[in-house]
């Protein structure tokens, strides 16, 4: 075959896989369950201690972020690590590979009584440029016990590349959602009422999220997954999620 011939039938492949996009990046916050410092319905004592990872409600128990994505098909673990300070703020990083996307993403299980800290980190991520694409947030509502400083958060910017996010707790929309509004972060998934921020959740709404599905369908992909956990009927888990227009 004529070599110029070959090579003018690659370019349009050679073209393609130059522009094929960069891998999403996705960043996880889970602020552990804590008994004793969070203002939250007390539970049992081994999965409420929000300096024991593994035992966490929100990341040791099955539902729990470390072992549920663990153990999940579409995303594979590539790399841990675990705190070796006595005090750390950050317990322990995962790092995950979705397995049909590429997109990576970094959970981060932060000491149940940092979880101020934690939210204003989840702030920082969304207002400031580059890092991740979507940034999610597991854990209760430290919004309902304190109020953060917002007079230095960011203002529009058509050059600051725009994130998403994803806020699994009680009744997120109401109060997240007007500081994600004003530093124009899309919001995919909120909530409207008290509810169990269980892992199985964030892992269909990243599944819709990465096929690009749009907010409604994301809600339900999440109503599901949620009726099925909870034993509810899908009409019931549907209204604990905002429904974005």
């Amino acid at each position: 075959m004529n070599f110029r011939f070959l090579i003018f039938l690659l370019l349009p492949i050679l073209a393609t896989a130059q522009e094929k996009p960069p891998a999403k990046l996705i960043h996880v916050i889970v602020a552990l369950c804590d008994n004793e410092s969070q203002g939250i319905m007390p539970v049992n004592a081994r999965i409420g201690n929000g300096d024991d990872l593994h035992n966490n409600l929100y990341w040791g128990c099955s539902d729990g972020f470390g072992r549920f994505f663990k153990n999940s098909k579409e995303w594979e673990l590539t790399k841990t690590e675990t705190a070796d300070v006595p005090d750390a703020e950050v317990l322990q990083r995962l790092t995950f590979v979705h397995n049909k996307t590429g997109a990576m993403l970094l959970a981060e299980a932060w000491r149940g009584r940092e979880i101020r800290k934690a939210t204003e980190h989840l702030f920082h991520l969304l207002e400031s440029d580059g890092g991740p694409d979507l940034v999610a947030y597991i854990g209760h509502n430290g919004l309902m016990d304190f109020v953060l400083d917002s007079r230095n958060s960011v203002k529009p910017d058509e050059t600051r590349n725009k994130k998403s996010a994803i806020v699994l707790c009680c009744k997120s929309d109401a109060f997240f959602s007007a500081r994600l509004k004003r530093a124009e972060v899309e919001p995919v998934l909120m909530t409207d009422q008290l509810m169990y921020p269980g892992s199985f959740l964030l892992k269909a709404a990243l599944e819709g999220w990465l096929r690009k599905e749009k907010p409604d369908e994301i809600r339900e992909r999440a109503a599901r997954a949620y009726a099925t956990n909870q034993k509810i009927s899908t009409k019931a888990a549907r209204g604990i999620f905002t429904k974005i227009e």
